[in-house]
């Protein structure tokens, strides 16, 4: 067979054995790989070398990150420009950047880190991934995996929290990243070199420097550096000695004379909660609750066990009497504090308008709970007109929070708490509340921490709607299975799994498949 291949007469830019430098960057949108891979690039460009720089764009909500690729090479005698690759390949890596933990440990696996070639440069902190957030528990994963790999597979590891340090600084990640990078003496450049790169950046440059040579020096002197400007372990908690508002500093004191300091903080951010929610007289209410409480924990000597049982009545009793109904709804949603803060997350700058967009979908149910106990339960017993108004009501609802169309009902909405006490929904989440109550209260002497298991059964019951219900019934399920096993020694434990199983078990059947397996041992 012909080979009619064109052979060009192509000589070799250099030796056999030159290989250009190459540096991955691994990092979420805002997190300035794109500055970073900029200034390296200009690193090497100031330094006579040649130099080029790739990326190709992860997708939304932390399914996976930027990967920026650089690769540099010294420039050649004869002028020739080396022909650089425009993707990492695995094994073949001298540097790995990743902004984020779980960015180090996605490098670790796509195999672009290996101990006879790589430098690993990490910063240890978090950002949440979507699967992450969405879990009903604690949904976080174990950063643990990534830590055995790095000790592993990176020939040098440089790992800290390098976003709190840019943070610290008044900067951003990205000029503590370069700052390591400088430190780690992968590249054969002086410091002056990164500095001088910094330098030439419109904006920020101070605190980018300041970031740079903290960083510089984390990573030089190593995890025993001391650095001055870092934040010092927070004080254990204490209760504020006065407050200047009049009711508040009496709720204060209350907390201070009447409840064991185990529970003082729990408390104080209890009452604080209760207090926003309805007024200073709830907070009142919240502070008898738990004052009663307390009395029955010392009773069956609480004092031995830490006082375990007041210190979680004080969380889950506030966040049972500030439940989530439609007049709290509405308040966060027209709150200036929280237009602040979404102004503030999506950077609005002062000459533009922000506008938020919200799915609604209200039941009948929910507006009629809003209503006085009496006329409440006259319209739920007028069930033609109740249903009448029901199929004008249940249905999704696109609403702009800040156009006057919508603000205006909102408002009002959130300004009926005034009339939440004499509510329908009040009337039913204090009996529930005191029932909860009741039976914590009731194992407390024959059982000590299977009665501190009941009281967090309440992190089941949160949301309002289809999610309140859904709470609603895995609570029921794990409270009558938990009183069924009460008199087991081991009635904690199954408590403590059954709480587990209905959190993190959306459909039910982890929490189904724990009830039987305590039903097959009755």
């Amino acid at each position: 067979m012909k080979d009619d291949t064109v052979k060009l007469g192509l000589k070799a830019a250099g030796q056999a054995t030159e290989r250009p430098i190459s540096i991955a960057i691994v990092a979420m949108g805002g997190q300035g790989g794109g500055v970073l891979t900029g200034w390296i690039v200009a690193l090497a460009e100031n330094q006579g070398w040649v130099a080029q720089s790739t990326s190709v764009p992860g997708v939304a909500q932390r399914t996976g990150a930027t990967i920026y690729y650089v690769e540099m090479m010294q420039a050649n005698e004869t002028g020739q420009k080396p022909i650089l690759a425009q993707m990492p390949t695995p094994g073949d890596v001298d540097v790995v950047i990743a902004s984020e933990y779980m960015e180090a440990g996605r490098s670790i696996l796509r195999g672009i880190v290996t101990p006879d070639r790589t430098t690993l440069i990490a910063s240890n902190h978090r950002a949440l991934s979507t699967i992450e957030k969405m879990s009903p528990g604690e949904g976080i994963a174990d950063s643990g995996a990534v830590d055995d790999a790095i000790g592993v597979v990176a020939g040098q590891e440089i790992v800290f929290d390098m976003n709190e340090m840019a943070v610290r600084n008044g900067s951003v990640i990205s000029a503590s990243m370069f700052g390591s990078l400088a430190a780690s003496g992968a590249l054969p450049f002086p410091r002056e070199a990164y500095k001088d790169v910094i330098r030439q950046g419109g904006k920020g440059i101070e605190a980018s420097l300041r970031a740079f040579d903290a960083a510089f020096a984390r990573t030089e002197q190593g995890p025993d550096h001391v650095d001055p400007e870092a934040p010092q372990v927070a004080p254990a908690f204490a209760l504020p000695q006065r407050l200047a508002d009049t009711r508040a500093n009496a709720l204060v004191q209350r907390i201070r004379s009447e409840l064991p300091e185990q529970a003082h903080q729990m408390a104080y951010l209890g009452a604080q909660k209760v207090v926003d929610f309805q007024d200073a007289a709830y907070g009142d209410e919240y502070l008898d609750l738990l004052a009663d409480l307390t009395a029955k924990d010392a009773a069956a000597g609480g004092a031995d066990k830490c006082f375990a049982f007041s210190a979680t009545a004080a969380k889950y009793l506030a966040n049972a009497m500030a439940y989530d109904d439609v007049i709290r709804v509405a308040r966060l949603k027209t709150r200036s504090t929280r237009r602040t803060r979404v102004a503030e997350e999506v950077g609005l700058k002062d000459d533009q308008i922000l506008n938020t967009t919200e799915f609604m979908h209200p039941r009948m149910e929910e507006v009629a709970s809003t209503l006085p106990v009496g006329l409440a339960k006259w319209l739920i017993a007028k069930k033609g007109l109740y249903n009448w108004l029901d199929r004008r009501i249940v249905k999704g609802r696109r609403v702009r929070t800040y156009s006057l169309r919508w603000f205006l009902p909102l408002f009002f909405v959130g300004g009926l708490k005034r009339m939440r006490r004499k509510s329908l929904r009040h009337q039913t989440e204090t009996a529930h509340r005191d029932a909860w109550l009741a039976k914590a209260t009731g194992a407390l002497k024959q059982n000590y921490d299977l009665a501190v298991a009941i009281l967090c059964f309440r992190r089941l019951i949160k949301g309002y709607s289809d999610t309140h219900v859904r709470g609603l019934s895995k609570f029921d399920k794990v409270m009558a299975t938990t009183k069924s096993i009460s008199t087991r020694e081991d009635a904690a434990d199954w408590a403590q799994r059954l709480l587990t199983s209905a959190i993190k078990d959306a459909s039910g059947d982890d929490l189904d498949g724990t009830i039987k397996t305590i039903e097959s041992f009755q």
